[in-house]
């Protein structure tokens, strides 16, 4: 199976990790579709505004069959991927180190982490819980959730830029990209790191308190 796009080709991303490491960077840029709409002032003038891609409103069931949708995640940043419990190639270092990050943030109200697991058919809320709970992040602040596969599997090609899918020619029947996306409060995509590279994954641990910044200022 090829992949239909990729969120941020490898040469690209590549080069934006090297800026962003020799350079301040004060503001981390949004990505995904934008367009252009009037607006109209309470003067009675019009002015210009750049409408960006969002995360749109969602409804899944999570490790404690609870559902969550974008209210859980309301006022907070999160990292969202995407995963199965029965992999076995990237996703035991991907989340490996995803707990990195969120032992980092642990004590952030503002940070929350959101993992969607691919596998319809296996993974259940009680085998998320499980899988949360082997690896010791099982509570509020990690949310795993499960959907059916038109939800999940649009969600994560059409709003998170990240391609998933079946396979019956890979070893575990999935084949998906191991991004890291880093979601603001306005449910825009800031970010996304290869959650298998420690030196992308230690990016992602830099920027969040850049993104978090911004809400200060």
């Amino acid at each position: 199976m090829k992949f239909k796009h990729y969120l941020f080709p490898a040469a690209l991303l590549a080069i934006t990790l090297s800026f962003t490491s020799c350079k301040e960077q004060k503001k981390l840029p949004i990505y995904g579709q934008r367009e252009a709409k009037e607006v109209k002032n309470a003067d009675g003038t019009v002015s210009i505004d750049t409408v960006y891609q969002t995360i749109p409103a969602f409804k899944f069931l999570n490790q404690d069959s609870t559902y969550i949708t974008n209210d859980t995640f309301k006022d907070k940043i999160y990292i969202a991927d995407f995963f199965f419990t029965s992999c076995s190639t990237i996703c035991p270092t991907m989340h490996r180190n995803m707990k990195e990050v969120f032992e980092k943030y642990k004590d952030n109200p503002d940070v929350m982490y959101l993992s969607h697991t691919i596998d319809f058919k296996y993974d259940t809320p009680y085998r998320l819980k499980k899988y949360a709970q082997k690896l010791g992040v099982d509570g509020p602040k990690w949310q795993f959730a499960y959907g059916t596969k038109d939800s999940v599997y649009k969600i994560a090609e059409k709003d998170y830029l990240v391609a998933v899918g079946e396979d019956s020619t890979q070893r575990d029947g999935y084949i998906h990209q191991g991004w890291l996306v880093l979601i603001d409060k306005q449910k825009r995509i800031r970010g996304a790191y290869d959650g298998t590279v420690k030196e992308q994954v230690a990016q992602l641990m830099k920027d969040i308190p850049v993104l978090l910044a911004e809400d200060k200022k």
